[in-house]
């Protein structure tokens, strides 16, 4: 392989290895959860939403209507929850939980070794030197939605878990695909396993 040849495959090495990464950050979802410890989780079989549920970052049940938003966190919830086998409680009884939701999207700002994905690029070219940063450092400006999940002790009106999830976002708002894959990143930490019991 002469050494043109290897200059171009390492080329397109690196090409792949960046694409690999871009995907990967924009898939990524942070997730935190908090939870009480003294609550037997699988006690829990049916659900209602929060009577008390606040407006959505679109302000859609205050105009008489659900927002894109709203419909879709429903949805998606609804869907994470019955895979967990719990159940929402028909209209007129008390469920065993509540669940509520809250969702913000902001501008976000990271700084990065000139890469938006914290990775210097692959400088060292044939004579295989490393990674190193280029452009000397910079801020990468991005959108990050954050969705929070509270399921609430529908007997004892306290909070027994919650999750958090943030994700970097395409465009100003939550898609569809977003929007179920940061929750399903939530709820896939839900129930909590207490590693003290």
């Amino acid at each position: 392989m002469n050494r043109i040849t290897h200059f171009l495959a390492l080329g397109a090495t690196s090409l792949g290895l960046a694409l690999g990464l871009a995907a990967c950050t924009a898939s990524n979802v942070g997730v935190a959860t908090d939870f009480d410890h003294s609550v037997n989780f699988r006690n829990y079989r049916t659900w209602s939403w929060y009577p008390k549920q606040a407006n959505d970052t679109e302000g859609g049940p205050a105009r008489g209507y659900e927002s894109f938003t709203d419909q879709r966190i429903r949805a998606a919830v609804a869907t994470e929850l019955a895979k967990k086998s719990l159940t929402e409680a028909p209209a007129g009884t008390a469920p065993d939980v509540y669940v509520a939701y809250s969702v913000r999207v902001e501008n976000k700002q990271q700084m990065s070794g000139g890469s938006p994905f914290g990775y210097g690029y692959p400088y060292g070219g044939y004579y295989g030197r490393g990674m190193y940063p280029y452009g000397g450092g910079g801020v990468y400006n991005y959108k990050a939605g954050t969705v929070v999940i509270d399921v609430v002790d529908a007997r004892r009106k306290e909070l027994a878990w919650r999750g958090t999830g943030q994700a970097q976002l395409d465009k100003n708002n939550l898609s569809e695909p977003e929007t179920f894959r940061i929750v399903n990143s939530i709820l896939g930490a839900y129930p909590p396993t207490d590693q003290r019991r």
